[in-house]
């Protein structure tokens, strides 16, 4: 596990006074990155680091900083907008920029006034994914939504036997994983109902959100070489918002015997921000799991995993539907939840991933899976909250929803907050979806 330094000092403060504000995503203690150019420009994209309601554009910061060689060698990737090339790098690494940065933000910085121009308006850029996605794999890391949805398919067996004894994923689709505020197309796919003598291929009507974590793997190993679950937290550079958007009337025809495909693949949203590890490092909590439950399987137990493997971060589901925004009404929000009520760790995903000698690399993303809650309104999911599509959601102004309409926006928040620390945020996670294209 990470251990807390002088980064995480809540009462210290930024010279980006935006930085010092209650309620500040981004505050000297997070030090996000992020891949971002001046929005409708043609520019080189540019690795940022969100401070307050400003970026430090890291290519500006490392021509008119004043850095130690080995720092000014850590930025040079950064500089050309190459975030995998700094995820590569060893852990110790990773560390010694957080906090040279750390220190040249802080206030009474002598690096302030060299600074200060490389500095730019948040609401002034557009951001692309922040790395570039080799591969890109989904767990089924939540327990309750795990029963839930077993619940609405297998009364009477809901959680299969494998389930607490092997991390449950698949390997998805790297190239439709979109940045935040990326609008997705309803998706077409063979639908066929329990009464349908044939299947149709027809638009979904039943596209779902799921709220997840994306987690950024940062140093990789050789083919044929596992990685310890000791190691495991050297090998993940940080966290996402995610949302693997599901077209649920495709997937229960298509997923036997293979498992997911076209109702999956059609794009899954990411934040484009990412909070590293280090950040995190304060919001660490044990594992949650029943006394009743069975132990780990020695290559996924550690003790340090069980004591702080867990994550402590808040989330939350918004809604936004057209008539809302005509009307100039906030998102509604539909569900909260919290990372610690996954069933398996960050670290055991990555584990069992490389277990048998997969070959992850620098930018390879992990879906966590739904993170629901043990009540009903900790659902992170529309199949969830409405029982399958049983029980329309009441929102405010008369409106209703089983599944997603034409023109509603899901947007997806996440904070981390623990006394004698400071809060972090993780940035938006938004996506609009757009009507299905007309096909003959």
């Amino acid at each position: 596990m990470n251990a807390l330094d002088f980064t995480h000092d809540p009462a210290a403060q930024s010279w980006v006074t935006s930085a010092n504000a209650d309620g500040s995503d981004f505050p000297l203690q997070n030090l996000p990155y992020a891949r971002a150019r001046s929005a409708g420009s043609h520019q080189d994209w540019r690795i940022v680091v969100g401070i307050g309601d400003q970026a430090l554009d890291l290519a500006l910061a490392a021509q008119r900083g004043r850095w130690s060689s080995a720092i000014q060698v850590l930025l040079e990737p950064l500089a050309r907008g190459d975030l995998n090339a700094f995820m590569a790098q060893p852990k110790a690494a990773r560390l010694a920029l957080r906090h040279a940065l750390f220190e040249a933000l802080r206030a009474g910085s002598p690096q302030q006034a060299s600074l200060e121009a490389a500095l730019r308006p948040l609401r002034l850029l557009e951001f692309s994914l922040p790395a570039r996605i080799g591969d890109y794999t989904d767990f089924y890391a939540g327990i309750h939504h795990a029963v839930t949805v077993g619940k609405l398919f297998r009364p009477d067996n809901p959680l299969l036997p494998n389930y607490k004894w092997v991390p449950i994923g698949y390997h998805g689709r790297a190239s439709s994983v979109v940045v935040s505020g990326t609008p997705l197309r309803r998706p077409w796919g063979q639908r066929k109902g329990p009464n349908d003598e044939q299947p149709q291929f027809a638009p979904s009507q039943r596209v779902d959100h799921e709220l997840e974590l994306g987690l950024w793997v940062a140093q990789g190993n050789a083919l044929g070489e596992p990685i310890d679950i000791h190691q495991a937290e050297d090998h993940l550079f940080g966290v996402s918002l995610f949302n693997d958007w599901s077209a649920r009337d495709i997937q229960p025809w298509e997923y036997q015997p293979l498992g997911p495909f076209l109702a999956k693949n059609f794009g899954s949203t990411v934040s484009p921000w990412i909070v590293t590890m280090e950040a995190l490092a304060p919001f660490r909590c044990p594992l949650e799991r029943s006394a009743d439950d069975p132990q780990p399987l020695p290559y996924l137990s550690s003790a340090a995993n069980e004591v702080g493997g867990g994550l402590d971060v808040h989330l939350e589901v918004h809604l936004s539907t057209a008539a809302r925004r005509a009307a100039q009404l906030p998102a509604e929000r539909l569900a909260h939840s919290n990372a610690k009520h996954m069933y398996w760790t960050a670290a055991q995903l990555l584990t069992h991933h490389a277990s048998n000698g997969c070959n992850l690399q620098p930018g390879d993303l992990l879906g966590t899976g739904t993170i629901s809650g043990p009540l009903p309104e900790q659902a992170g999911s529309l199949l969830e909250l409405t029982q399958g599509g049983r029980q329309a959601i009441a929102l405010e102004g008369g409106e209703s929803r089983t599944f997603l309409q034409d023109g509603d926006e899901l947007q997806l928040k996440a904070w981390a907050e623990r006394a004698g620390a400071r809060r972090i945020g993780f940035g938006p996670c938004a996506g609009q979806i757009l009507p299905a294209l007309t096909r003959s």
